[in-house]
């Protein structure tokens, strides 16, 4: 639907929940779980645990900062669905990378954790006797979106192995094994999989420049990340010395930094301009500084694939008459003010025809990897990713809206109300995305009773061990165990998940935190004392040590 009619439909919503100050469930679904939330809140009241829960809770929330941040809360024992505690549970919020909470769930019910990305390198020709192919070599994407050189399984952090452009070595390898020695032709990148829609709505020109605002592409290459590593020259004055990974990027983009004098810090700027090289960095580092690295958004993710896969070619001797082209699918139809969407076109294939001859391909691991990946680390690309790639398998159009109409039915599944959950993007980085606390509950009470409930729950984040949770509540310790996404963007933090407590009961939670304005340090720290006092203190009575005898 088109933003403004997208804003209307928002307004009315937001109007409908303050106008509508009683408690009053809402029809269908929503009546069951309303009524079932203020009968079990009320009981949950008469436990000693809960009240001891409550006062912590008070106490985290009265501080000074915190007092002037909008909470959300909402405690359910996992195995019988009492709620045990709630704050504006029912009120929307911004949920910042929780978001990421409905895709993922999204992909492993529609697709499956043992899916797996499909990539490939192919020709509308064969390769000659003499190794030639008369002929374009077309790279086509499918959405895999590790195409890098990360290590799965992910245990603990992110680790690497070899070069950025390790998987279109791998495939330019089997090409060449293949007996490719010419190509008679370009090199084509075709990410026409999905519409081409690198932007999704709702994001804020500033997320563009940076490795977290990465554009969405069919054809994902090292994350859609440039990494520049900059280190100051031998004396004042003098350019830095700027390496860049993937080192094709650097065709698209100009590096003006110099190295000032020993004792400052290093400053730099990045700006986009209308121009062929139209990433522009400037700054200044000071001598003898250690080398800084920075994430940068990739601008033109197929054509920086195409260009590296020529590269790596003809590294390999293979002699490539042509040049670089990329192939677009058309722009998405969004529906209009009066909700009417066209029908999405059908599948095209790719740009090497119907029935290509496959020189090399490349299957990603399972999608549950990727999932656990994305949700360790937060990966708003890789999210996005999977909420297009459902939209293609399922209703064979691969776009945002797709994705999201298919969404809102498994939503409905899992118990959850049309306009309960509004998102227009998959990772959570869009600024008009609201979901309530009791729809986050619903959903993760709903993932925890599917096959794939447990393997989703291993994707979470643990407190202080892994992923954005590695460096919180490391006094969090077993048997106790906090499970939970986390969610962060100016003025917003969030995290919903599961726990077990020190007195073995098992929990569902979400909590938002929005109009924050100390940069994420009392939003934090109020969340997770929370959190704490929640696996400290709810569970029925701990059994007393039994005395040693002397």
């Amino acid at each position: 639907m088109s933003r403004t009619y997208r804003r209307l439909v928002l307004f009315a919503v937001m109007c409908a929940v303050f106008i509508c100050s009683a408690p009053v469930a809402s029809a269908g679904t929503n009546v069951s779980r309303a009524t079932r939330a203020a009968g079990s809140s009320a009981a949950a009241r008469l436990r000693p645990d809960v009240r001891r829960f409550d006062e912590r809770v008070n106490a985290a929330l009265a501080k000074s900062q915190a007092q002037r941040i909008f909470w959300g809360v909402e405690v359910a024992d996992r195995d019988t669905g009492q709620i045990l505690y709630q704050l504006n549970a029912d009120h929307f919020f911004m949920p910042a990378s929780n978001a990421k909470l409905f895709v993922t769930s999204l992909a492993l019910a529609t697709l499956g954790g043992s899916y797996q990305y499909h990539t490939t390198l192919e020709s509308a020709a064969r390769i000659g006797p003499d190794g030639k192919l008369a002929g374009d070599l077309v790279f086509v994407g499918r959405g895999d979106p590790d195409l890098s050189n990360v290590v799965f399984p992910y245990q603990l952090k992110t680790e690497r192995s070899g070069p950025v452009e390790k998987v279109l070595g791998e495939m330019a390898d089997a090409a060449v094994a293949k007996g490719l020695k010419e190509v008679d032709g370009d090199v084509v990148a075709d990410d026409s999989y999905f519409p081409y829609d690198p932007y999704p709505e709702g994001w804020s020109i500033g997320d563009i420049f940076f490795d977290f605002g990465a554009p969405v592409s069919a054809i994902t290459f090292n994350d859609n990340v440039v990494r520049l590593q900059i280190a100051p020259g031998s004396r004042a004055g003098d350019p830095a010395i700027v390496q860049v990974q993937p080192a094709v990027a650097s065709e698209s983009m100009t590096a003006q930094i110099t190295t000032a004098p020993a004792g400052g810090h290093a400053y730099f700027s990045v700006s986009r301009e209308p121009a062929p090289n139209f990433l522009s960095l400037t700054g200044t580092i000071p001598q003898g500084q250690a080398p800084t690295e920075l994430d940068l958004a990739m601008i033109a993710p197929a054509e920086t694939a195409a260009r590296a896969l020529k590269q790596l070619l003809e590294q390999r001797g293979v002699k490539i008459t042509g040049t670089v082209r990329v192939v677009h699918a058309p722009p998405p139809q969004t529906s209009d003010e009066n909700g009417f969407s066209p029908p999405p076109p059908p599948p095209q294939p790719s740009a090497a025809g119907a029935n290509p001859f496959v020189l090399a391909e490349h299957l990603s691991p399972p999608l549950i990897e990727s999932v656990r990946f994305t949700n360790k680390v937060s990966q708003n690309l890789h999210a996005e990713l999977f909420l297009r790639t459902v939209g293609r398998v399922k209703a064979g159009f691969g776009s945002a809206e797709q994705g999201l109409k298919i969404e809102q039915a498994f939503l409905r599944k899992a118990g959850i109300a049309d306009g309960d959950v509004l998102l227009s993007d998959g990772s959570g980085l869009a600024r008009d995305d609201l979901v309530t606390p009791r729809a986050v509950i619903a959903l993760l009470e709903y993932d925890a009773r599917q096959a794939w409930g447990a393997e989703f729950m291993s994707t979470l984040p643990l407190a202080g061990v892994d992923g954005t949770l590695e460096s919180r509540m490391k006094g969090i310790t077993g048997p106790a165990v906090i499970q939970a996404k986390t969610g962060s963007l100016e003025h917003v933090h969030s995290m919903s998940g599961y726990a077990k407590t020190y007195r073995g009961e098992n929990l569902v939670f979400s909590i938002f935190a929005n109009n924050e304005t100390q940069h994420g340090n009392d939003a934090t720290e109020a969340l997770d004392a929370i959190a704490e006092a929640m696996v400290q203190t709810l569970g029925g009575p701990r059994a007393s040590p039994k005395k040693k005898r002397k």
